[in-house]
């Protein structure tokens, strides 16, 4: 078998929370060695997010909160003090050995420990240096801290979520620092990539607002190009109809017809084929325009019989439909376990632990870390002696000065 595609790469990780989190997990499973660096005393974040919590083999619970784990896959756990000499030696030492640098401090929060871009490319100059914020390196907010929540609301989400009639609303997970984070991912391999041409590293500015702005897509281009600003639709879709939830006799489920031949089957299986060749329904721009109707008509037909007959006969029409899962269902959809989304990873902590696979798969390379989030320091004297050569006596006066 291939080796993984960035097997050779080591990644320095100095970021917490999600994004910057979330980009150094996607390289540990594409292959890359991930060194993740936490604060002594309390790491990252996340750890204490909860509950819920990791449980150990005996049932207790542990200190570790299930959020780090979506995160943290695939991660060797060191710890260091930035603030003290000794760890910002550490910081430079593994600089010089790493080919990636990830972190997500304010902008300029490094430069006073000489850990920032400038201060590192000068010893580094192939080192990839990634700087996650909340509004980037530059311009009238960029020392404005950066949280999901705010930059889905600052960056027109949450004016597009949620039903017509009620309140903005988020979604349901933290999608800015998800997106960031996979931007952050391309735009490493990119780096590498030209790397590999000219030899030299290069920083990458990486802006939440920045890239809620980009994941805006059609709707962005429906008021950039077409002059509209889209507002809330609930669970329809700006410009394709009918692309929403339904109710049917006992329960909900997705009816998302993509073009007028699906619209067409659909209307002969509803019981209603004079539905597609009402001039106000016909073609999908005409649907559009006149959603209300074409909805109410829908609702209606859809009441008169079960989720499951419509969802059965739709599948049988090749017509795209679909229940509504809560997530234990979707854990338990057999297309999930067969593809292998759910996958266990035995733990220093819990014994063992239930984690959601990577979803990169390869024809001829491995992908998707089968090393389980790490406890907080456990790879630190490890790291130090086995990487960067450090004695045990020079280990021991570190942790005497506070350093790891």
């Amino acid at each position: 078998m291939s080796k993984a595609p960035l097997s050779g790469i080591r990644v320095l990780d100095m970021s917490r929370i999600l994004a910057g989190p979330w980009a150094s997990q996607a390289l540990a499973d594409l292959g890359a060695e991930v060194i993740k660096i936490e604060h002594p005393r309390d790491g990252d974040d996340t750890r204490h997010w909860g509950p819920p919590y990791l449980r150990a083999a005996d049932g207790s619970e542990t200190d570790t909160a299930t959020y780090f784990l979506a995160a943290n896959r695939g991660k060797a756990s060191m710890t260091v003090d930035l603030a003290t000499p000794g760890g910002q030696k550490i910081i430079h030492d593994l600089a010089s050995v790493s080919d990636v640098l990830i972190e997500n401090f304010k902008v300029g929060g490094l430069a006073k420990f000489g850990l920032d871009y400038a201060s590192l490319s000068e010893q580094c100059p192939r080192l990839v240096y990634c700087s996650i914020t909340g509004f980037g390196q530059d311009g009238p907010l960029c020392d404005r801290p950066g949280y999901d929540l705010l930059i889905q609301a600052m960056g027109g989400l949450m004016s597009i979520t949620g039903p017509a009639d009620g309140p903005p609303l988020k979604a349901g997970v933290a999608i800015a620092d998800i997106c960031a984070g996979l931007y952050a991912t391309i735009a490493i391999q990119g780096a590498l990539l030209e790397r590999a041409r000219s030899g030299l590293g290069q920083h990458i500015d990486i802006g939440l607002l920045d890239v809620q702005a980009a994941m805006l897509a059609n709707q962005a281009t429906n008021y950039l190009a077409g002059g509209l600003i889209p507002g809330r639709l609930g669970n329809a879709h700006p410009n394709i109809a009918p692309y929403q939830v339904f109710e049917a006799a006992d329960g909900y489920l997705v009816l998302a017809v993509g073009n007028d031949s699906q619209f067409r089957r659909f209307a002969e299986l509803a019981g209603d084929p004079e539905l597609a060749s009402d001039p106000r329904f016909k073609s999908n721009a005409s649907r559009v325009r006149n959603r209300t109707e074409l909805c109410e008509r829908i609702a209606a037909l859809l009441k008169s019989r079960s989720r499951a007959h419509w969802l059965e006969v739709l599948e049988g029409a090749s017509i795209p439909s679909g229940p509504i899962n809560n997530i234990a269902e979707v854990f338990d959809n057999s297309q999930i376990i067969h593809r292998k989304m759910r996958m266990a990873l035995e733990h220093a902590e819990g014994g063992q632990v239930e984690l959601v696979a990577s979803p990169i798969n390869f024809s001829r390379s491995p992908a998707g870390s089968q090393v389980p989030p790490p406890a907080l320091g456990q790879h630190t004297a490890g790291i130090l002696e086995q990487l960067l050569g450090y004695t045990q006596a020079e280990i021991a006066a570190l942790r005497e000065q506070g350093a790891i």
